[in-house]
């Protein structure tokens, strides 16, 4: 009999305090794996395992490559690498980012649920961060149960509210509900085909994320081209539909859901704007000060011309800097023509 014994645990802000109190509700003899994954950056070291073996009586551990999968043991993401779970094995692989982060929940959540199928459990908890919807509806894809921590409690809703939007959860619960359900689930026969069937494009996916150059290099790649670039590497990427959840991947494996290519061609604009605003404010400081050597020459034309220029960047610069620092529309920050009398 096959039980609900792979839980897969996504969180990103707030998530510390909020696997904390998880962690510390499950009993010392939990049947289940435990494999979770925390948006952290890269280049810190993270303390998490030995936070959560101290406050709960599982034995928690960054994962290893190839390790073999034990029952009653939490694995937690190495920072910078994304965690993915294959049969009887952990894979640790510094693949392409998902949604700019690495790990990332999509990969995991995704590569558990085809592995394991409806023995998989996937919970999405407190973060800020488009992370973990198109994960958690693979979950549900292969037959898995999808628990979602109830956006009105959790510290930072966005992330649970996302998943709510595109996936049909099983449960909507508050954070001290949620390990006495785990403890229920990994007691309870797994219903429909305990084992997933790979598709072709979830194949590519997963590796794509390993970094297999074979699927990379492939002209084969999942979904449609769409008309955006990717934001990390400026290559084209392809639309893949998920239910009603967009996302998108480029030939290397960068991932976006919708909501976060959004956000990432937010900023790409903003630097862009305070770049521009830059390079007009140090076009006019040049022309002015052309202008003011051409008028200590008695050079009245050529001065004149500088100073047009000026007056002319100037006015460019301010229309910038009102958008940047006052959300005003180009339109609303230029100047207005007087009406005719």
């Amino acid at each position: 009999m096959s039980t609900h014994d792979i839980i897969v645990i996504g969180a990103s802000a707030g998530g510390v305090e909020t696997l904390i109190e998880l962690v510390r509700e499950l009993p010392a003899d939990f049947s289940a794996s435990v494999f979770v994954v925390l948006h952290f950056p890269a280049h810190i070291s993270s303390a998490m395992p030995q936070i959560l073996t101290r406050v709960g009586p599982l034995p928690a551990a960054h994962a290893r490559h190839g390790e073999v999968i034990r029952p009653g043991r939490i694995y937690v993401a190495v920072p910078d690498h994304h965690l993915l779970v294959h049969r009887e094995a952990v894979h640790v692989v510094r693949g392409p980012q998902e949604n700019r982060c690495r790990p990332a929940i999509d990969p995991l959540f995704r590569s558990a649920a085809v592995a394991y199928g409806s023995r998989v459990v996937g919970v999405i908890l407190s973060g800020s961060l488009y992370d973990g919807a198109a994960g958690l509806f693979a979950v549900k894809q292969h037959g898995g149960v999808a628990i979602v921590q109830d956006p009105h409690e959790a510290l930072f809703p966005d992330m649970p509210r996302n998943a709510l939007e595109y996936v049909e959860v099983d449960h909507v619960l508050p954070l001290a509900q949620i390990a006495p359900l785990l403890v229920r689930l990994s007691q309870e026969q797994a219903k429909g085909i305990p084992v997933a069937v790979k598709s072709e494009p979830e194949e590519k996916e997963l590796a794509v994320v390993e970094a297999d150059m074979a699927a990379i290099e492939t002209k084969e790649k999942p979904g449609t081209p769409s008309v955006f670039g990717c934001p990390e590497c400026g290559g084209t990427l392809w639309d893949l539909q998920d239910g009603e959840l967009l996302r998108f991947r480029c030939r290397i494996g960068h991932a976006f859901s919708a909501d976060s290519l959004l956000s990432v061609q937010a900023e790409a604009l903003e630097a862009a704007l305070w770049a521009a605003l830059r390079g007009l404010e140090e076009n006019a400081s040049l022309a002015q000060r052309m202008a003011d050597s051409a008028r200590a020459r008695n050079l009245t034309l050529a001065a004149t011309r500088f100073e047009e220029r000026v007056r002319i960047v100037e006015q460019q610069a301010r229309i910038i800097r009102d958008v940047l620092v006052h959300g005003k529309s180009p339109e609303a920050a230029a100047p207005k023509e007087k009406d005719p009398e």
